[in-house]
């Protein structure tokens, strides 16, 4: 398994009878077993129940990583998701509220399976 270099402890969340590990923070430690069971079944343990919206950004921040191999800038969600969604809708403020526990930069790439980078907090 590629583990996460930065992390200081191993949890799991079990995913279809299987137990995939994460790190202390909730980011999976082998990315090439993240599912939308998994998605899900870490939003769950953050008591977010998983809507529409909060998949577009979630398939969003996967489409990105798997093109680019870094994590989407949250301008850039911003900017995407202003046309997607309208100005309303698409702003920092909104996808803080769908990701309440480190917006859509933390907690949207716990739930998308991306590991966190060195250089977060």
């Amino acid at each position: 398994m590629t583990t996460n270099p930065y992390a200081t402890q191993i949890k799991h969340v079990q995913v279809d009878g299987k137990d995939i590990a994460t790190d202390q923070e909730g980011y999976i430690q082998n990315m090439d077993e993240w599912s939308e069971g998994f998605a899900r079944a870490q939003a769950a343990k953050e008591n977010v129940e998983l809507t529409d919206e909060h998949w577009d950004v979630i398939y969003l921040l996967r489409n990105h990583y798997e093109e680019h191999r870094v994590q989407m800038e949250v301008r850039k969600m911003i900017k995407h998701f202003a046309k997607v969604w309208g100005k309303e809708r698409g702003n920092n403020h909104h996808l803080h509220d769908l990701f309440p526990m480190g917006g859509p930069q933390k907690q949207g790439n716990r739930f998308a399976g991306i590991r966190r980078t060195k250089g977060e907090h």
